[in-house]
């Protein structure tokens, strides 16, 4: 069997130097060109063993393990959502990811979502903890990080360790034990930090060297595979060039050749079609030049390809791709089986569409691993069934739909949109308490307001038939609310509340006439005296429930009243 270079994608938070950084290693292995060069790939960069030990030769005394494999793919495209577009059954054609952080900043939202991608798709990840030559007084230069840490201050060594502790707590929240890669002992327990430049170079002959290390280590029986057998791949984006449909592909086992039946996913189901053209990039000179496509015969994985078919057009990014070979139907119910565990429908959950297979299935994968039902998941822009999905949800919480990356439309029921996957979530987290609190505020709507009122002296309008006086009043009342003297005896209703000659509906923290039925003044109320509104027990007991809900002010009354209520019933309301 051979062994096929392992495929490494590189993920992060914006700005904290994904595409820089693998800028920085390809200028790298371009500079030792005459060690064996590099290959651009569509999608990918291949970057061969010979580069990579010329490349770590500075501390080949340091990290001492001899190279098997053939090379790194780089996948060429640092974002998350092509990252989950190089889904396979099972988990994901990346065998391995660097997942850059500024070190100076820590971990951030995005940086969270590419570890939660990972963890959902089963693919181990280093830390290239980025930008150590913004650590103030650190001395940053291309080449060997552990042979310039030695020529460092003390005050630069302490600010690296610093952010690094600060790395490895903010990893250890998210569940995972993580060091400076030559501290760890074992790799398969601890997550590798290598502190890198992506500016100046330094750190990269490590991160080569670690990412190859422990893809040779831990990756072998993953990495053999049977290169005549026939290709397998997966759609890593369609592109439109000159009018005309490309796939670029990401082969990860066997052959392609021109010529080949192969069969993919398309927008109304499977596809079986020719691939009519093969392409590769050239080889680079200079990795800015830009890239001049040949036709090949064949691709051996891996590798990323370009394949021209005449059913290009339908394609789904994110669809497994498979060469045909007197297998068809078999192909063909692998396909169906292994596309209905991301595009499917149920009886109960949100709707979720996305623009690709991939992102579709790293959305659904997290939903579900916080217990959120899905009970439709679909490719494409959303449509009436959609909605009538949506409408017809008996829990509010799943009448919404989350589209990612499609066209906003008019719909009764709530749509939350983006571009980037742990926006969607957040929007749909910020819905979730939304819902929670009109609900719990529609529970308070229909409790006895909590409110406290003195009667002010000199402001008595009419002593009965109502009574009618001028109140101070703490907190809420409305009409119809019972009031009660400081004893706990109800003394009559509120029948009307006015300021100013005008009706009120409910007054808050206010001066009003309020018309008291049921009392006299001078008798049952006097001028001065304060009453509050009466609260039943059960009622009393609810407001505890939604106590977050409640301002201070309603609180010391809700105490007030209990006390009250206490001198009569020393269990009221506990």
């Amino acid at each position: 069997m051979k062994i096929r270079q392992p495929i490494i994608t590189i993920l992060g938070h914006v700005d904290h130097g994904k595409t820089t950084l693998l800028d920085k290693i390809r200028k790298t292995a371009v500079a030792q060109k005459e060690a064996g060069g590099i290959t651009q790939h569509i999608g990918a960069t291949e970057v061969p063993i010979e580069v990579i030990e010329k490349i770590a030769e500075p501390i080949r005394d340091i990290l001492k393990f001899e190279l098997k494999i053939p090379g790194l793919l780089f996948i060429d495209t640092p974002g998350h959502e092509a990252f989950s577009n190089l889904r396979k059954r099972g988990g994901s054609i990346a065998d391995l990811a660097i997942v850059v952080i500024d070190i100076n900043e820590g971990i951030m939202p995005q940086t969270k979502e590419a570890i939660e991608i990972c963890k959902q798709f089963r693919v181990p990840f280093i830390i290239a903890a980025n930008k150590i030559d913004k650590i103030p007084g650190w001395e940053s230069r291309e080449g060997s990080f552990i042979k310039n840490y030695q020529r460092q201050s003390d005050r630069a060594k302490q600010e690296l360790e610093n952010r690094v502790y600060n790395l490895v707590s903010q990893l250890y929240e998210l569940g995972f034990e993580s060091d400076i890669f030559f501290r760890i002992e074992d790799f398969r327990k601890t997550v590798a930090i290598v502190p890198v430049s992506a500016k100046t170079g330094e750190g990269i002959p490590e991160l080569l060297l670690l990412t190859a290390g422990l893809a040779q280590r831990f990756l072998t029986k993953k990495l053999e595979i049977d290169e005549n057998s026939p290709g397998k791949g997966v759609i890593l984006e369609k592109k439109k060039d000159k009018g005309i449909y490309y796939l670029d592909v990401i082969l990860y086992d066997g052959v392609i050749r021109k010529g080949d039946t192969i069969a993919f996913y398309g927008i109304e189901g499977p596809i079986i079609t020719k691939v009519r053209g093969l392409f590769k990039a050239k080889p680079l000179t200079e990795i800015r030049e830009k890239s001049n496509f040949i036709p090949v015969n064949e691709a051996h994985a891996a590798a990323g390809i370009r394949i021209l078919t005449p059913e290009n057009d339908k394609a789904l990014a994110g669809s497994p791709l498979y060469v045909i070979r007197n297998n068809q139907s078999k192909i063909l119910e692998q396909i169906k089986e292994e596309i209905s565990s991301i595009v499917f429908e149920e009886k109960e959950g949100l709707v979720v569409k996305a623009d690709t297979l991939g992102t579709l299935e790293a959305i659904v994968n997290i939903l579900k691993s916080k217990g959120i039902k899905v009970s439709k998941a679909g490719i494409g822009e959303i449509t009436k069934e959609d909605i009538i999905k949506a409408q017809s949800q008996k829990d509010e919480k799943y009448r919404v739909i989350l589209a990612f990356n499609v066209s906003p439309i008019e719909s009764p029921v709530p749509i939350i949109y983006d571009n980037v996957i742990y926006r969607l979530l957040e929007k749909y987290e910020e819905f979730l308490k939304q819902l929670e609190e009109q609900k719990k505020l529609s529970i308070l709507d229909r409790l006895t307001p909590v409110a406290k009122i003195e009667i002010i002296p000199g402001l008595v309008f009419r002593r009965k038939d109502p009574a009618i006086v001028g109140v101070k009043v703490i907190g809420k009342i409305k009409p119809n609310v019972l009031l009660m003297n400081e004893e706990g005896k109800i003394i009559g209703r509120v029948k009307s509340i006015q300021k100013e000659g005008v009706s009120l509906k409910e007054a808050e923290n206010d001066e009003v006439a309020i018309a008291i039925e049921g009392v006299t003044v001078g008798r049952q109320i006097k001028e001065g005296d304060t009453l509050y509104t009466y609260i039943r027990e059960e009622e009393f007991k609810e407001y505890k429930k939604h106590k977050d809900l409640l301002n201070e002010t309603q609180k010391t009354i809700l105490k007030e009243i209990a006390q009250i209520m206490r001198k009569q019933n020393p269990t009221w309301g506990l």
